[in-house]
Order: C-alpha cells, then structure tokens, then sequence
C-alpha cells in the first residue's frame, strides 16, 4: 500500500493522458468548449420548434387543396420528412453541409458524422452546438417536404421516401453548404469582384429552401408526368378549411424560421420577426388584389397562398431590409406568385400544389429584393449604391437553378428506370390513401 500510495499520484497522470488520448481519437474532444449564452439560447430552442409546426402545418396546406382520395397520402409526403430526412441529418446531412469546407463544394468532419464530436457540452456560434445542428436540421426536412406539393396525386410513397434520401443528401446538402458552410457562393464577392466582404446574402433559406425546393419540384414533375384528365378535368380541393389552418401555422411558424436564424435574441431577430409579419401581410394583399383585377374575386385560397408567397419572398431578405421594403417585397411577391400559378395553364406542365410557382419563383424575387433592397448591416443593396450585390445575388441563384435542376432530374430518371416512380393509372384513379395506405381520410 505504501508503494502505490507513493506512485498514485503518477498513476492518476498516466489515466488521465490516456484518457484524454482515447477521447481524442473518437473525436470528443474536437469541439472547443465555451460558454452558451442562455438568452439566445432560449430563443433558438423555441424557434426550433417552431419550424417544426411547419411540417403539420405544411401537411394541412397541402392536404386541403388535394381531393379527397389523397388527403392522407399528400399529408403523409410532408410527415415522412419528418422522419427519414432527421436521421439522415443526424447521420450524415449535417456533416455535408457545416463540415469543412472541401474544394468549396462540400462539408466534411468525421467529428460531425453520427454527431459522434459534438458533445452536451459543445458550443457554436453562443449557442450549444446540438441546438444549432437540430435548429438547421427543422430545414433540411422541411424543404423535401415542400416538393411533395408539385407531385402531389401519382408519385409512389417508397420512390418518393428513397427520393428525398437521395435528394437530401446529393442536392439539399451541398446547397446548404455553398450558402451557409463557407462553399463557392460565399466566396463570390472575391472571386468575381475581388471584394472580400461582398458575398449572397440568404438570411434563412431563399434560396437554399425555396429556390432549390421549387426548382428541384419542376424537374421532378417534368420526369413524372401529368396526372390523369390534367389540365381538361377540374380537381376540386377536398377542405379548404384544412388549408387555411395550414397557412396560419405555417405562417406561426415562420416567425421561428426568420427570426430564428438571427441565432440571437437582439435587434435583429427583432427585425426578422417583424418582417416576417408585414411581408405575409402584403402579400396577401398582393395576391387578392391579382384576382380581383384577373377573375374578379378574391378567394379564400388565394390570400393563404398570397401570405405563402409573401413570407417566402422575405426569408432571404428578413435580416437586411426596413419593414417598409418588407411591405413592398411581399405584395409584389403576391403578384409574382399569381403569374407564376397562371404559367401551367399556358405550359400545361401539372404542379399539382403550385411548388415552382409560389416557393420557386418566389425564392428567385425574394432574392434579387435582397440584392436590391438591403440597408440593414454591413453589407448594401442596389438603392445604397452598391450593384455587385444584386450581381453576386444573380450569379447564385443562376448556379444553384442549374444544378438543383439537373441533379434532381438525373435522380428521377435514375428512380423511375429502376424502381418507377409513378403509380398505375388504375391506382391513380382508385385513390393513393387506399392504394399506398390502406386507410382513407374521410369513413363516411
């Protein structure tokens, strides 16, 4: 006893390196520590949940509008989200998108794979990491869910759950990662122009979620086709109730979505938060309007699409611009997304749910408005003098259309050869609640 009492102090020194060098190679110890601060900290954790409503919110939009033989199926597109593409985050999403940068195309950090370096302990940017990894990961399973809108009515449910696997991980990912992980489009500024501050400004997600969702859509529809009797046979929404419900949540939670991403509680969520207000306002108004003066009447499920619109159009913009810009943005997003509705009747492409013509088109507005219209921080817009933003803004968008596009089609084509995408046409006909659930949404 007297010689380990000696040695103890030795042997305790001996542990602990060896201790630390285990946890080193797993990778624990990667993550610097620092102090979360508890306010912001509060703030992203309800904002976090707050994008999660989104989903069933989501879900109610879409299902309302659908007929009823599809109601549970179309709501189903945007819960099974919910699921698949969380554990792929946990998995390897988040790693894609917030690892290193590599090559300025993609993320990668074996700390992040599995989230196996990110202890409870971890901080990132005055926030505890886990919290800001789950907060980003609320978008990477609500912006797949978008596109089950313009495929609404025919699309299997094990092609469209393997599509948003692979489309999560080949085209959300890198997205994600050019815009918000140090990739090519927040390098612009000094590749183009060779101005080191200058970069794309997309505040929570124009064009990271809506662009890349209502892109990604339209390749999706050309790949699958038109519903049966589309565009000659009226399809009449089954409860439009459902639908106003769903627009009031989504609208609910995107205060979370904008003001949330300021990942502080300050002046600028503040910002955010208030122009997430006006912006869905005005877009309402913009839409209504649009009708007015087009077939004579406002409806009902155009205002819930004109505050979709609107909200969309201010989600890159939310943290740059004044609240009277932010009027302005939302009412002609609401003018914008009603031509871009009007487009299929003359293309004749079948959007079921208007994903490229409300999320696409009004990500691509909402993000020239910023390039436009921003005076809030470092970094001005058009009507301040500065034109490079609006082309760096450009620029972006071109570059993420082009590959959201072509990847997702390439994923669709390669889908629909091996395992098909589309549901017979007798099991269109029957219903996809029966046919792909064995349950119906309304037994009566």
């Amino acid at each position: 006893m007297k010689i380990f009492s000696q040695h103890a102090k030795l042997i305790r020194i001996i542990l602990y390196i060896l201790c630390l060098t285990a946890l080193s190679a797993t990778g624990y110890s990667q993550e610097p520590l620092a102090k979360a601060d508890s306010g912001h900290t509060a703030w992203l954790l309800i904002s976090s949940a707050l994008v999660l409503l989104m989903i069933p919110g989501l879900a109610f939009f879409y299902g309302g509008m659908v007929r009823s033989k599809n109601i549970l199926n179309t709501m189903m597109l945007s819960f099974i989200a919910l699921g698949v593409i969380t554990v792929q985050w946990v998995f390897i999403g988040y790693n894609l998108a917030f690892g290193d940068d590599i090559g300025h195309f993609i993320g990668w950090n074996t700390d992040y794979l599995f989230l196996k370096g990110i202890t409870q302990d971890s901080v990132k940017d005055g926030v505890p990491h886990l919290l800001f990894m789950a907060f980003q990961g609320m978008f990477a399973v609500i912006t797949p869910a978008l596109i089950s809108g313009g495929i609404a009515e025919r699309i299997k449910f094990g092609s469209y759950v393997l599509f948003i696997v692979l489309w999560s991980t080949l085209v959300y990912d890198p997205v994600c990662h050019w815009v918000w992980g140090g990739g090519w489009v927040d390098k612009l500024g000094e590749t183009l122009f060779d101005i080191k501050d200058l970069k794309p400004l997309d505040f929570a997600g124009g064009t990271v979620v809506h662009l890349n969702a209502g892109i990604s859509a339209l390749a999706l529809i050309i790949v699958l086709g038109r519903r049966k009797g589309f565009p000659h046979e009226m399809t009449l929404p089954n409860n439009l109730n459902f639908t106003i419900l769903g627009a009031g949540l989504l609208w609910f939670g995107w205060f979370g979505f904008n003001a949330g991403s300021a990942l502080t509680a300050g002046t600028g969520a503040a910002l955010a938060f208030v122009n997430t207000f006006v912006a869905g306002g005005a877009g309402a108004l913009g839409w209504a309007l649009a009708e007015v003066f087009h077939r004579g009447k406002a409806s009902a499920l155009g205002v819930a699409s004109g505050i979709i619109g609107g909200l969309v159009a201010i989600t890159p913009a939310a943290g740059f611009v004044e609240p009277v810009w932010a009027v302005f943005i939302g009412f002609v997003a609401g003018l914008v997304c009603y031509g871009g509705v009007l487009l299929k009747g003359r293309f004749k492409y079948d959007d079921t749910l208007d994903v490229f013509g409300i999320h696409g088109l009004g990500g691509i507005w909402g993000a020239l408005a910023t390039g436009i219209f921003a005076t809030v921080g470092s970094v001005k817009g058009l009507i301040a003098g500065n034109h490079y933003l609006l082309w760096v803004q450009l620029v972006s968008l071109i570059g993420v259309a082009i590959y959201a596009f072509v990847v997702t089609w390439l994923i669709a084509i390669i889908l629909d050869k091996l395992l098909g995408l589309r549901v017979s046409e007798e099991e269109e006909i029957t219903g996809l609640d029966q046919t792909q659930h064995g349950e119906t949404g309304y037994n009566i």
